[in-house]
């Protein structure tokens, strides 16, 4: 093995890669580094699905499956452990001891404080550990993504080696600690996810599909709707080891519940001075004082806008017709159809949120953004530019009781799921998202291609980090 070598080297110098745990994201790494021409790729699942791993790649060039992570650790000079945070230490005690002497050990978790653990107490001393962590999920393309790279107990050799492996990914490396990685995963990933968690559970409760009429059809409520549904359609483990096993991510989702709250109650009261005085004061924390005043922003060199255009974010509606055909929203169908004002309290209490805790979105965006934090920046973003939306959105929250309802039900989910992260109980966590999700189940096909079009859009247009 050399730790210059690349896909072209010849097989006997390249390095063995392991991949123990072939779920989506295993199977997304396979894949681009099977393509990418590595030849020596070992794989293993839980010993039940080896049969079917084998029938799976039989023909694919490079891959060879084994029947368990003994055979994988043991040959591997590389091995990635692509399994759930929940179980991580679990399968570290069955297969880190048979890790073969010198080689790296990593792990694709989204939550690195039980994995930094699971290596220190089962892995042996004479390996190393740099580990890592794809901030974007198995179905979007990993080229430009963010790619943490964690060097926590190697040598400089061993890092390069571990880039050398990722360079079919053409993925952004970004270089962090465990604890940084876990504390921006915090930040931009679990609060997110409920923001969203909390909108599905909200219109579920009120047995509402938004995007069928109401104050939530067309631009930005589009962008909305397709991330609740996209997050709703995925593994629920997926989001449920970021929130409950991250130490940080509790503090941050619990602040996000607490602000929706106490905005609601001033909504309630209609206290128009607090309010305004508290939005406005969490916009200017996190975006700039002059952030509201599109005039001045127009004459300094202000980033970008994330978000396209309303016309153009009205291609990705999900809504139908009677008869059930697609009804695509276009700027004359838009004006006639236009949407009731609305408090946009899930945005809100997200700034409100982002001020309270000192976070700096774009500072993470710059660093490790996910696509859908991208996404949620961008939506926060098109409200607060504007000191005009901003206002009508307030007004609406203070004097308009037509959507109270739907703004009390968002604030009883919001703490409800923060009530449940808090509890630590997986099974909990579990059976809320197979709740909600049913409730959305008929459409997950109409939003993955929908959504797939509008993310693939609204990346491509903007700015790079």
């Amino acid at each position: 093995m050399e730790i210059s070598c690349t896909p072209q080297s010849p097989i006997d110098v390249q390095p063995t890669i392991g991949i123990i745990g072939m779920g989506a994201m295993g199977r997304m790494y396979t894949k681009y580094l099977a393509e990418g021409g590595w030849k020596k790729i070992y794989v293993c699942d839980i010993p039940a699905k080896y049969e079917e791993l084998k029938r799976a790649y039989e023909d694919i060039p490079g891959v060879t499956v084994f029947p368990d992570g003994h055979r994988v650790s043991r040959a591997s000079d590389f091995i990635m452990y692509s399994v759930e945070a929940e179980y991580i230490d679990r399968v570290v005690a069955e297969y880190g001891p048979s890790t073969k002497l010198g080689a790296i050990v990593s792990g694709q978790t989204s939550v690195k404080a039980p994995e930094k653990a699971a290596f220190e107490k089962h892995l042996p001393e004479d390996v190393h550990i740099v580990s890592c962590h794809s901030l974007h999920g198995p179905t979007v393309s990993p080229h430009g993504q963010p790619l943490v790279l964690i060097k926590h107990r190697a040598p400089d050799w061993a890092l390069t080696l571990v880039e050398n492996i990722f360079r079919p990914l053409r993925s952004r490396y970004v270089y962090m600690s465990y604890e940084e990685h876990d504390l921006v995963t915090a930040n931009t990933q679990a609060v997110t996810h409920a923001a969203f968690l909390s909108m599905g559970t909200a219109w579920a409760s009120a047995k509402s599909y938004p995007w069928e009429g109401g104050p939530y059809v067309g631009g930005i409520e589009n962008v909305k709707v397709n991330i609740m549904l996209r997050i709703y359609s995925n593994k629920w483990h997926v989001y449920a080891g970021l929130a409950i096993l991250n130490p940080s991510a509790r503090v941050q989702i619990d602040q996000y519940a607490s602000s929706a709250t106490e905005l609601f109650k001033l909504m309630l009261a209609a206290d128009e001075h607090a309010l305004r005085a508290r939005v406005y004061q969490a916009r200017d924390t996190v975006f700039g004082a002059d952030y509201g005043d599109e005039s001045k922003q127009a004459n300094t060199h202000t980033r970008t806008p994330i978000l396209l255009s309303e016309d153009i974010l009205d291609q990705f509606s999900l809504g139908r017709s009677p008869s059930g055909e697609e009804v695509p929203l276009t700027p004359s169908t838009r004006r006639a159809r236009a949407p009731k004002a609305n408090s946009h309290l899930s945005l809100l209490a997200m700034v409100d949120c982002w001020a309270h805790l000192g976070i700096q979105p774009f500072r993470h965006l710059e660093l490790a953004a996910t696509p859908i934090f991208r996404m949620w920046i961008g939506v926060a973003e098109y409200l607060f530019r504007s000191r005009a939306r901003l206002d009508t959105a307030l007004t609406a929250a203070l004097y308009d009781a037509s959507h109270r309802s739907d703004d009390l039900e968002f604030v009883v989910a919001a703490r409800g799921w923060s009530q449940c992260v808090s509890f630590g109980n997986f099974e909990l966590y579990r059976e809320r998202f197979a709740q909600t999700a049913g409730f959305f189940q008929a459409r997950f096909e109409d939003a993955t291609t929908v959504g797939s079009a509008m993310i693939k859009a609204i990346m491509e247009s903007s700015p790079s980090p």
